[in-house]
Formats: structure tokens, sequence, C-alpha cells
């Protein structure tokens, strides 16, 4: 990766990372293109025409705390006990605009901060159908950090990640950040030709994420927006056969790679790495949906298949998710912006397509959900 720009601000008992490290292809563009550092003036005071950072509460750090293994836990998804009319979160005078027809839809006219429970539970209900909802004109990020935190617990137990930065004294956020005047894009661009890197959060964990929240905190004027694609669409456009196929085959999910770039670029590295079994094909708890559960950036091989053989038919998947444009939606980040989807039956890419310099700062609560679970096949 790069080096981050001069006067890069990290962690003090850890040294800025100058020298130029190799880019591997078992990292992934996802794990590549993350930086550790930024340059505290641009980003605390501003300079050369950018601002300072809007939501300097949120600016990251790179701790050395340490975590031990998740372990299991009991997860009751809200969901399933959401009214189906969806009286609170689509009360009269909201509006929906659905940006395709089985995933994405944008909301305008409902406050998520102040949801009751029950608007919680139908929040996780239709996030679950739609996949990826857009909330406009959200309070979210001026919230104290404390009370997000505590709002993201109704839907789980909040995952702590592995190497990400977060805010200082608040390590469950995972903070997307790419400071004002970063260039480290170019570097990867010199030897790769694409930043989109399919994925589900963390599945290499025993219990990934499932309802998930992304807010925005600063946007380039154009640029960075965030690809998903359904899972659900994905296999229901399988033939009967190849479903009936993939179904009783795992795959392992690995979180090692991603240590050893954040350890390669001098990041954080908060809990050892896992790798754990998955179902290819997990049901969705509430809807009962069947998803493919296989990402490029995290699923390494089928348990029982020679390598060749694994890495054919996952090959296969990888394409045929990434080439589906008409199960994918695109979603373009505007101030106060909040994005919930289900990490369970999506994958996503963040795009890297703006080279004007401005800064792309986010922040991701990820409640856990179950450990993937798969229902028989049926016709």
């Amino acid at each position: 990766m790069a080096p981050s720009a001069t006067e890069t601000v990290t962690v003090p008992s850890r040294p800025v990372e100058h020298s130029q490290v190799k880019l591997t292809s078992n990292t992934g563009p996802y794990k590549e293109l993350a930086p550790i550092g930024y340059e505290k003036e641009a980003e605390e005071q501003g300079k050369d025409g950018f601002q300072a950072a809007k939501y300097r509460n949120y600016l990251p750090t790179w701790g050395n705390e340490k975590y031990p293994p998740l372990q299991l836990f009991e997860h009751h998804d809200p969901g399933l006990d959401a009214d189906r009319n969806y009286p609170e979160l689509l009360a009269k005078g909201v509006t929906t605009n659905d940006l395709t027809p089985t995933i994405g839809t944008e909301v305008t006219g409902v406050q998520l901060s102040k949801l009751s429970l029950a608007g919680k539970d139908q929040l996780a209900r239709f996030v679950a159908e739609r996949k990826v909802v857009a909330f406009r004109s959200q309070d979210f990020a001026d919230l104290p950090i404390n009370e997000a935190l505590d709002y993201g617990r109704y839907f789980g137990r909040l995952h702590i990640h592995p190497t990400s930065g977060a805010p200082e004294g608040y390590p469950e956020v995972h903070l997307v950040h790419r400071g004002a005047g970063d260039k480290t894009a170019e570097a990867f661009f010199q030897t790769r030709t694409s930043s989109v890197a399919w994925h589900s959060d963390v599945s290499y964990e025993l219990q990934p994420p499932g309802t998930t929240f992304l807010y925005i905190l600063d946007v380039p004027e154009t640029g960075g927006d965030t690809l998903f694609a359904n899972q659900v669409e994905a296999y229901n456009r399988l033939s009967e056969g190849f479903k009936e196929r993939l179904h009783g085959l795992k795959a392992t999910h690995s979180g090692i790679e991603q240590v050893d770039a954040s350890r390669g670029k001098g990041g954080a590295v908060r809990r050892e790495p896992v790798v754990s079994e998955h179902p290819i094909v997990r049901t969705h708890p509430v809807t009962g949906e069947k998803a493919l559960y296989v990402n490029p950036q995290f699923t390494r091989q089928i348990v029982g298949y020679k390598q060749e053989e694994s890495d054919a038919l996952l090959k296969f998947l990888y394409d045929h998710i990434a080439f589906g444009a008409d199960f994918h939606a695109r979603v373009k980040w505007a101030e106060k912006t909040v994005v919930v989807w289900d990490n369970r039956v999506t994958l996503h890419s963040a795009l890297v397509d703006w080279k004007s310099g401005q800064r792309r700062h986010l922040a991701r609560i990820a409640p856990q959900a179950e450990a993937p679970v798969e229902t028989p096949y049926k016709a």
C-alpha cells in the first residue's frame, strides 16, 4: 500500500508507515485500499483549500487494545416481532422510492432516531425485505456517539472490528475514512484496474452482522457511491439442479488476510483472526428467503472440495454475482444519509472513483446476528 500523506497521525506508540508495501493477490482490494492514518492538519484544521472534517469526534484512531475471541450468543431478530403494515416506519407523509424492483429503497419523512421499539422492529423487517434502504435527512451523525451505539444494540451485539480505525473510546464504531488530499489510491491503480471489492462484512465471524447501519459524515461532491448486490435474487436466478447441488455445501471464511494486511501497514490488530465454516446457501430467519453466502474478499474454499474444484465453483458464483447488474443497486451518498442494509442477504462494495482529493468519511455500526443456518432445498 502507498504511504500515507505527510504529517500522518496514528497512535503514538505505532510508527507511521512510510515504506511501500507490495500489493499481493491474497489480500484483495478491500484490504489494500484501506488507509492507515491521515494528515492531522488537513483533518482537524483544514488545508490546501479543504475544510476541516465536519465530525472531528469521528476521526479514526488505531489503538493497541486487545480483545478476547468472540463467544457465541443467542440472537433474536427484531424483525420477527414487526407489524408488516409498517404503521410507524412508513406512516402517513413518509415517501418511498424503490431503486430497483428487487433491491434498494430511498425513504424520506421519518426520523430513525425517534422510532419506538415497535418502529425499530419494523425497520429490521423492512430492511430484510428490501435488502438495503437509504434514509435521507437524518440526524444520526449528530447524536452523541454513545447514543448511536445504544440504538444499534437493539438489533444485536455490537461487533468490534479487529483492524479498522475507530473514534477514540468507541471501538464498536467502524470508520470508513479517506482524508482530504489523500492520494494513496493512485498507487493502488498502478497495479489494479478496479476498486470494486464485493463482500459481506466480516463474514469470517461465527455470527456475522445482520441489520447494519452506515451513516455519512463527509462525502465528495460526486463519487464514492456504494454498490449492493441482492444475494437472494442471485440464488433465485440459478437452475433448480444447480441450487440443489449447492445445498449441503459449506465454505471457509477467513479473517487472517485482513489482519495480516493491517499488520503489514502498521495498523491495529484488536483480536486474533479466525476462520469459520458457513453454508454456501443460508436462510434468513425473518423472511425465510434463501441467499448465496459467499464473497471473494473473505471466502476461501469449499469444504471437502479439492482446491481446483473449489476455485472453479466459487469463481462461477463470484462472476454470477458481479455481472448481475439486474439485481444490483447503487446508493448515492448525500449529507445526512443513513443507509441500513442486511448483511446476511447482500454483498456490497465502495467505489474509489473520485480524484478530487475530497474527504470521504462514514461510520458503521454492525450488530451481529445469528450464526448462518441452511434449510433444506425445496424446488
